[in-house]
């Protein structure tokens, strides 16, 4: 009940015999509430209003009780206040301005309110006016960009950030609010540049600012020019990049962290015990319960950095030590509590490369490791649609930088290696793989275990498709960099090969459900097409002569699959439909896989019925295949075959591809081996045109409607909580009475 009586401004409750006392603040706004000028009687009425402490609850709930008519009957003393705010902006004494702030973000959270139903007044024309509208919201940019570089209180830019997420989220759609217009015109960019590059002034404000870019980036991006992008692009300075580089990947290792803390209270307590005593049959739904709210807001943010700014790539490798495995000195509390941004931004401070030096004995890291760790948590669970978004939007930030060249080039440089622990779904059929054991390797291994790792645990019944293509086309993306620029990466492509090869099953096994909703042909030819990329143009970039063998053998191992798929695209490329022409791409994609198969399995099993083999090993069987090399003979488009020479003196055979004389060392095969090298040179493969040419990823034409509904979400979700009375009078009391 005292609660309830503070915030409506009561000191004292009524009695028979006495009236309610009220604060002085709330009895000044009940004269700003009526049709009379408030000034006429006190003449000193404004001046005294800003020395009072702002009730926000009192304030905005007076606003939201009055109804339209009721509202543009007050709206001259509404337009007075806010033009009285803005002008204490420029006072000397900072408790004016404190006010001053907190009360503009009441007023417009409370005609915000006004705004959304059906009375039909303008925001700006009830906040201020149409005839002073660009004067006054002049005024206002001009102080708030003062404030913010100012070297004054921490607690008046923070409020100052408040003030503009306030103004920017007051409508879901921000695409909708014209007070941003006014934003646009006049620019703060320069001012939240200035945050970031400053180690102060990110470590208290990092959070908001590049939270409020994100966000002002959005606003009519696809309608108009947005000043906020053209200037974001072009942005070269190293200590602003690097700035919002680590206040995003302490935000990120924030929730790593958390995700991390709660994954192990949740293996220690009771629920663990139990189920390690009756065995592992409900871990997996267990630990599907295991979640930390995601940040759309910070992801948001990077992904508009990679996007506009080429600059911002080379941030992504910037090293800096572990944060999850630095202890942060305990520091005195600051000025400025934090207030929680979507999600709770991170409470230690933003460290920077200057003020943490590389330890030798500690892990190092970087925002590129510290975002993969983080999609390998929010992509476990894409049922959720706030971890479905992020799922999305971490794949689109993975497309854009397997599109860069120059990431591309620190992504596959081996003297760049690192210790990648990825979160692993937990799975009944395998175990979880023990940190220390982790090796280290380019960063581009972390990217193909995340994209492997998706493929294998998200086939089920609400299958994402979207998803699944996306993770496609990264792996693709990566191997055309490869395939040009010749980089034989030393991976477990076996470990890709087999998800690939599952997919397809999973597809074939549910195709009566998945074609109801998908066009699962489209993911269909991806992956064939992988797999004719290995084929056709292997030679460039994968690691060894055994990388061949293992890339036959799967093939011809899992025949069954590709021979099922035939079979499927075949039946309906043959029948009118709707599916004809799609499944007729992938019949057609099938010619190579299909030749290998039926040019060794024939020969395989005669040897196998000849010489009483049940079951060949897979040892006989992974050599069995020492991989065809592409050369173009006579003008026809065609692979030839290698044939089999042994060394003089030696055991071991070379394989020299017929028309370009190169050779390469296997080993000794078995008797089967023999069989199946004496059918090399019959072997014939299609050179098909186009495998390694893809489309780039482009925003506008095919995203638009993505970004739009996250960035309504993340609007909400910042608005709602959004505090600005955070600060106690006493605190800032206490903090400007050492100001001069």
């Amino acid at each position: 009940m005292a609660q309830t009586e503070k915030k409506g401004g009561l000191l004292r409750k009524s009695s028979a015999s006495k009236k309610p006392l009220k604060e002085k603040v709330v009895l000044m706004y009940d004269e700003i509430f009526t049709t009379e000028d408030p000034s006429k009687c006190n003449p000193r009425f404004w001046e005294e209003l800003f020395l009072m402490k702002v009730n926000l609850e009192y304030l905005e709930g007076k606003l939201e009780a009055l109804d339209g008519e009721e509202l543009m009957k007050i709206k001259d003393n509404i337009n007075c206040l806010f033009q009285h705010c803005i002008q204490a902006l420029g006072e000397e004494h900072p408790i004016r301005v404190v006010n001053a702030l907190q009360t503009l973000c009441a007023l417009i959270r409370g005609v915000h309110q006004k705004n959304k139903s059906t009375s039909g007044f303008d925001i700006i024309n009830m906040l201020v006016g149409f005839d002073k509208a660009e004067l006054c919201m002049k005024n206002l940019m001009e102080s708030l960009d003062s404030l913010l570089c100012a070297e004054g209180s921490e607690s008046l830019k923070s409020l100052c950030l408040k003030l503009l997420l306030c103004l920017v989220t007051v409508t879901d759609n921000i695409s909708q609010n014209t007070i941003l217009e006014y934003v646009m015109i006049n620019s703060i960019f320069e001012a939240i540049l200035q945050i970031l590059s400053s180690p102060l002034s990110r470590r208290e404000h990092g959070y908001d600012a590049v939270v409020l870019l994100a966000l002002l980036v959005n606003y009519r991006k696809y309608e108009s020019v947005n000043p906020y992008i053209v200037k974001l692009s072009i942005v070269d300075d190293e200590a602003t990049l690097n700035g919002m580089g680590l206040v995003i990947a302490q935000a990120l290792s924030e929730y790593n962290r958390q995700y991390k803390d709660k994954e192990e209270e949740h293996q220690s307590g009771f629920l663990s015990a139990l189920t390690n005593m009756v065995g592992s049959m409900f871990i997996a739904d267990a630990d599907e319960k295991i979640s930390v709210q995601t940040n759309e807001a910070i992801l948001l943010a990077l992904y508009e950095a990679v996007h506009l700014n080429r600059n911002f790539i080379t941030v992504l490798a910037q090293s800096h030590p572990e944060m999850g495995l630095m202890t942060t000195p305990t520091s005195p509390i600051p000025t400025t509590p934090v207030t929680p941004l979507g999600t709770t931004p991170p409470s230690s401070d933003v460290i920077s490369s200057a003020e943490l030096p590389l330890d030798a004995d500690v892990q190092t890291s970087n925002l590129l490791i510290t975002f993969l760790k983080y999609s390998s948590i929010v992509m476990q669970d894409t049922k959720d649609e706030h971890r479905l978004h992020s799922g999305k939007l971490c794949l689109i930030i993975l497309t854009c930088i397997a599109e860069d060249q120059y990431a591309n080039a620190f992504l596959h440089d081996d003297n760049m290696n690192f210790r990648v622990n990825l979160h692993r779904m937990p799975m009944r059929h395998r175990k979880k793989a023990a940190d220390k054991n982790l090796p280290c390797r380019p960063l581009v291994c972390a990217v193909l275990d995340l994209m492997v790792e998706f493929i294998v645990t998200h086939m089920m019944k609400e299958f994402p498709m979207d998803l699944y293509v996306r993770c496609i086309q990264i792996v693709h993306k990566l191997l055309c960099y490869q395939k040009k620029c010749r980089v034989r990466l030393h991976y477990t492509w076996r470990e890709l090969w087999s998800a690939l090869i599952n997919l397809l099953k999973f597809l074939m096994s549910n195709e009566t459900v998945l074609l109801a909703k998908h066009n699962i042909f489209t993911l269909a030819l991806m992956v064939v097409n992988l797999f004719n990329m290995f084929i056709t143009y292997g030679d460039t970039f994968l690691p060894t002569p055994s990388s061949y063998d293992e890339l036959y053998y799967e093939i011809i191992r899992m025949h069954q699959n590709f021979d099922n798929l035939y079979s499927m695209v075949l039946r309906l490329s043959t029948n009118a439909g709707q599916w004809k022409e799609p499944a007729s791409k992938v019949t057609h994609a099938l010619v190579n896989i299909r030749a290998i198969i039926n040019h060794f399995n024939p020969k395989i099993e005669s040897y196998a019925a000849v010489n009483h083999i049940s079951q060949l090993s897979e040892d006989q069987a992974r050599q069995r295949c020492p991989g065809i090399l592409p050369v173009t003979t006579g003008g026809s488009e065609l692979l030839c075959a290698s044939r089999s020479q042994r060394d003089p003196g030696s055991q071991n055979h070379r394989m020299d591809c017929l028309g370009c004389s190169r050779s390469r060392e296997v080993f000794p095969p078995p008797s089967v081996l023999e069989v199946v090298r004496s059918n090399y040179d019959t072997l014939t493969l299609k050179l098909q045109d186009g495998l390694d040419q893809y489309e780039r990823y482009s925003e506008q034409h095919k995203e638009a409607a993505f970004f739009k509904e996250l960035v309504r979400s993340i609007s909400i979700n910042v608005r709602k909580n959004l505090a600005f009375n955070t600060l106690s009078q006493e605190l800032l009391l206490k903090e400007f009475s050492t100001i001069s």
